[in-house]
């Protein structure tokens, strides 16, 4: 019996009374289902990594081999970088922003993918995108432990700025979750969107400053005409600019800096807010649509 018929079985123990309305009381019937979430999780880790001669390791090696080949890039191919402990710099970049790239990727699948679930057993349909986004933050553990090795190897360490970490990382799952429940469901109706997010994301990673400092825009830039602030432009259009930048803000420092510094409260509360909205437009998205879904597919 494979894994997909396994969690039909069992989900099909636990059935609705009545159609839920209320959102706390849909948000609430996740946790009826938790056991679903953890199969659904543990398949996803599995069916990532089958027939891979390293399997898991891949979680280490990829943020590894990516930040060698852009610090070789931007350090020895590219003169003038004057960038501290720029394999830091870039790793500290790297790894949320992979995080975000494989869990809005999965996500926009997570419904599609599971059509013969989806068409045969009730239970929140939620629990897909919410299934990619914690299969990606294990991976995501793996990759930023990595990055705490070398923060130690460097003689940078943890300071009390990293205390900020959580803080970030509850704010970029929210985003991410609002962001996966949106194109999950418009995915259902047309799938042209996986292939749309594929372009989006190559050019969301290089308006996100992964290998570049924030700091590198001009105070007054100018387009059409009318200036504006580019950095906090960025920050205001992009909340994973600011979300990198708080992370690194927080492990590596800034260009002015010596070491790691602390958040500025304000950005945060911006970016956080800016979260919560995408995940409530998100989640007003996928309920309106999710009785569609097993109909669409």
């Amino acid at each position: 019996m494979d894994s997909a018929n396994k969690l039909e079985q069992q989900s099909i123990l636990i059935t609705p009374n009545s159609h839920q309305t209320s959102t706390m009381a849909y948000l609430r019937s996740l946790v009826d289902y938790q056991y679903l979430l953890k199969n659904l999780v543990r398949r996803d880790l599995t069916a990532r990594y089958k027939n891979s001669l390293l399997g898991v390791l891949w979680s280490l090696l990829t943020p590894l081999f990516m930040m060698l080949v852009y610090t070789v890039l931007f350090t020895v191919l590219r003169s003038g970088n004057q960038i501290r402990l720029f394999y830091i710099f870039i790793l500290a970049g790297l790894v949320p922003w992979m995080f975000h790239g494989s869990t809005v990727s999965a996500g926009t699948v997570s419904v599609t993918a599971n059509a013969s679930l989806v068409k045969k057993v009730y239970f929140p349909r939620m629990l897909l995108p919410l299934s990619a986004l914690l299969s990606s933050f294990v991976n995501f553990l793996f990759a930023f432990g990595i990055l705490l090795v070398f923060l130690f190897i460097s003689g940078i360490g943890l300071t009390i700025h990293a205390l900020w970490v959580p803080v970030i990382l509850i704010i970029q799952m929210i985003f991410m979750l609002g962001i996966s429940m949106i194109l999950s469901a418009i995915n259902v109706f047309y799938r042209d969107v996986r292939m749309i997010m594929d372009v989006v994301l190559l050019a969301w990673f290089f308006l996100t400053p992964v290998f570049y400092p924030l700091e590198d825009f001009n105070n007054q830039a100018q387009l059409m005409g009318v200036q504006f602030d580019a950095a906090r432009m960025m920050r205001w259009i992009n909340p994973m600019a600011s979300i990198v930048d708080g992370y690194r803000t927080v492990l590596w420092g800034t260009l002015t800096s010596d070491g790691p510094a602390s958040m500025e409260p304000l950005n945060l509360i911006r970016t956080f807010l800016t979260a919560v909205i995408v995940f409530g437009i998100g989640l007003y998205i996928f309920r309106r649509y999710e009785h569609l879904f097993g109909e669409v597919l």
